[in-house]
């Protein structure tokens, strides 16, 4: 008896390849997606593009994936929730050479998707960003709030800090190059992931393209994803994260300087400028003592963004962060053992007054300084330490 066996797919079956896959990020959109879908397919079926369309489904549960999966698109379920954990997703189970992605909630002008990537193949590109500042806001598009203060302050501080030549750092229109989006690991599951591939890029020194673009009135009752405060400030601590030396320098600086103040305000007592201007009394030691402190935790914030950084501490900062546990401990405790001893010294001072009133500000305030920036340093580096062994 013969039997009959199934055909052997043939290995050569596969779906050709794409030059394009256009991600969109989505939770709950089906009011929207389906417009987005058809107005992505108008700009790039035309152009003569060979391209896909991913949706990152974060785990709606309206009609979004029906909608998505009944328009010819590929669907990512996507179980980690966040804008950036949806758009890794999606970027990800792209196999093209190009990735292009904008939120799909109808604001973008999905018209410019076919410029935008015209634009990222012929400037070689690894990054091309369709720009709203430089394009065509509708009234109502974009809260006063982010259009004159977040985007222009973010975007000003990336540039600045990284060394960039950007319009628009918060546009979620993109089109990236998937091998240069692989090397710079983002990690970001949360809306910074914007700035985040953006200052990656910019530390690689990838070459980036913008065009103009816009942005349009979303539709009314829709209640938008991004929260501003919370959002801006992820934003923000991220951006702060990537560039420790900021921080270590100017909480170094702070420290030497308040305290070189504070010895010479000790050693000269008040002193007169023209008459007019008089320095270095107990007001100006109690503010170099608050100056003082507040460079210290910004110094310490640097050391702990540096052991997630690959950039280069300044070699004291690099001798603090590997820090031996037994110098620590008789720092920490002599710092207590000098807390304690200042104490007994001001309960001695009290009680040969009859408990009365005591003349010893400039002093306690001479001497607090290096005692509160000591313990500073002590109970910060014993969190770093903590860190550290927590990473390993």
């Amino acid at each position: 008896m013969s039997s009959i066996l199934p055909p052997t797919p043939s290995i050569h079956s596969e779906a050709p390849a794409v030059e394009l896959s256009f991600v969109f990020p989505c939770l709950n959109e089906e009011a929207t997606l389906g417009s987005c879908i058809q107005q992505v397919n108008e700009s790039l079926a035309p152009s003569g593009i060979s391209y896909e369309i991913i949706v990152a489904d974060n785990g709606s549960t309206d009609r979004s994936r029906e909608i998505a999966l009944s328009m010819g698109c590929r669907v990512v379920p996507v179980a980690v929730r966040g804008y950036g954990a949806a758009l890794r997703a999606g970027i990800e189970a792209s196999q093209a050479e190009y990735v292009m992605f904008a939120d799909s909630d109808s604001t973008y002008l999905y018209a410019d998707a076919a410029p935008l990537y015209q634009a990222a193949k012929k400037g070689n590109a690894d990054m091309a960003i369709a720009s709203r500042m430089i394009g065509r806001i509708e009234p109502g598009a974009m809260p006063p709030l982010h259009r004159w203060v977040g985007t222009p302050v973010l975007t000003t501080l990336i540039n600045w800090l990284f060394h960039g030549k950007l319009s628009d750092c918060n546009s979620g229109f993109r089109c990236i190059r998937k091998s240069a989006f692989v090397n710079w690991q983002i990690r970001s599951n949360g809306m910074e992931f914007a700035s985040e591939l953006l200052i990656k890029a910019l530390k690689a020194g990838a070459h980036s393209v913008e065009i103009s673009s816009g942005l349009r009135k979303g539709p009314e009752g829709r209640v938008a994803h991004l929260r501003t405060w919370r959002d801006g400030m992820r934003h923000l601590l991220f951006i702060f994260s990537e560039k420790p030396r900021l921080f270590e320098l100017f909480g170094f600086v702070t420290v030497l300087l308040t305290t070189l103040l504070q010895v010479t305000a000790f050693c000269t007592g008040p002193v007169s400028i023209a008459g007019v201007f008089h320095v270095f009394d107990l007001h100006s030691e109690a503010l170099l003592l608050l100056a003082g402190i507040i460079g210290a935790q910004f110094y310490l914030f640097s050391c702990m963004l540096y052991l997630q950084s690959s950039d280069r501490p300044l070699s004291i900062t690099r001798k603090l962060i590997h820090l031996d546990e037994g110098v620590l401990f008789f720092s920490l405790l002599a710092t207590l053992c000098a807390c304690a001893a200042l104490t007994a010294y001001t309960g001695i001072r009290w009680s040969i007054s009859g408990f009365g009133n005591l003349n010893l500000a400039r002093d306690l305030l001479f001497w607090f300084h290096p005692i509160a920036i000591s313990i500073s340093f002590c109970v910060g580096l014993l969190g770093l330490h903590v860190l550290k062994k927590a990473q390993k």
